[in-house]
């Protein structure tokens, strides 16, 4: 989606592939970059009017994308499938993407830079990897949690945030030599953070069906409030261009924005159309734990009838998990969600790897989701 009006109008872009993109990131008003799943990284320099496929060399999924300047930038993301965490670097504008080292096993979620050479990743079991050089190497910091770690920001080489699972809020005034935890008051999942100087800052996330988190500090982090998103889908990024004007987005299409400094959000309301052909989303969150959610969309027939849906899960072996819809329903767009247990019940189930499949008549479509415990 591109906006040339702050967000007024949302105009969709055609982004030649059918991956789930995660992550975006403009240098400029025509430059930028867009990642997803099955390594997918894509490029425009007309403003997203036309977007290229990049050759990342990796066809796991990628979570996160960040550049300092129109050549050099960097890639993250990782699968249990292959139990390392992916940093790919470019210096040619994404020409070329090359490999780097990040000495960890768990997935990488996010990666922020301050300038060419120092930067930050984080990931899963709370962890936290800084460079010096451009990422030729990397060094492990003590996140002192082992929740996900979902976001990471900073405002110069020494001040920054990370966020994540359990309501988790890490701050370093040292470049990350210490990480110390602030309060943010609740318990659920965190999706982003984003500040507007050291000391006016933003995080987001939430839980499905629920409420959409909002909070708001003005002194970096020292107290956290919330506000008002007015929505109960999870937030799952957030962008302020000053103290007043920002955006969050999150799931079901939803667009906020705010031109007080959040304490009135506004949503774009999105026009509902019937659909015109069926289609199963990505589950969000993913990875997730113990919850995530489903959307797929149902089209109308010819005949105004009823379509029946039959929607499953299944483990890496083939094994139905759950079937969580079986029955007929009419066109529009729903939502369900999955329950994973509690890794502590008997009928909890354990991390990896699990597909849900859609099935309507002759139409089948699979998707891929991960469980982290």
């Amino acid at each position: 989606m591109n906006t040339i009006n702050g967000g007024t109008n949302w105009t969709a872009q055609t982004s030649v592939t059918t991956n789930i993109l995660s992550s975006v990131h403009f240098t400029n008003d025509n430059i930028g970059w867009a990642v997803g799943w099955n390594g997918t990284i894509l490029n425009t320099i007309n403003g997203g009017t036309n977007w290229m496929p990049q050759m990342s060399g990796t066809v796991s999924p990628l979570f996160a994308v960040h550049f300092t300047d129109n050549n050099t930038g960097w890639v993250v993301g990782g699968d249990y499938d292959d139990s390392v965490g992916i940093i790919l670097r470019t210096t040619s504008g994404g020409v070329n993407w090359t490999a780097q080292t990040s000495g960890t096993t768990n997935i990488l979620f996010a990666v922020y830079f301050t300038d060419n050479n120092t930067g930050w990743v984080v990931g899963d079991n709370g962890t936290i990897l800084k460079t010096t050089n451009g990422g030729i190497d990397w060094t492990v910091q003590t996140s002192g949690t082992t929740n996900l770690l979902s976001s990471v920001y900073f405002t110069d080489t020494n001040t920054g945030w990370v966020v994540g699972d359990g309501g988790t809020i890490l701050n370093t005034a040292n470049g990350g030599i210490n990480w110390t935890a602030q309060s943010s008051g609740v318990i659920s999942g965190l999706s982003s953070v984003h500040f507007s100087d050291n000391k006016t800052g933003w995080v987001v996330g939430g839980v499905q069906y629920t409420v959409g988190i909002i909070l708001n500090t003005t002194n970096g982090g020292t107290n956290w409030t919330a506000q008002t998103s007015g929505t109960t889908n999870v937030l799952s990024s957030v962008h302020f261009i000053n103290k007043n004007t920002g955006w969050t987005v999150g799931v079901g299409g939803t667009i906020l924005k705010t031109t007080n400094g959040g304490v009135t959000f506004v949503e774009d309301n999105q026009t509902n159309l019937t659909p015109n052909n069926f289609y199963l989303s990505q589950n969000y969150p993913n990875p997730f734990n113990p919850v995530t959610t489903i959307k797929f969309t149902v089209p109308a027939n010819m005949n105004g009838e009823k379509s029946n849906i039959k929607l499953v899960v299944y483990d890496m072996l083939g094994r139905e998990v759950a079937t969580l819809i079986n029955e007929d329903k009419q066109p529009g767009t729903y939502e369900v969600q999955f329950s994973a247990g509690s890794s502590g019940d008997a009928t909890g189930l354990s991390s990896g790897i699990y597909f849900y499949r859609l099935t309507a008549g002759s139409y089948v479509e699979t998707k891929k989701m991960i469980l982290i415990r």
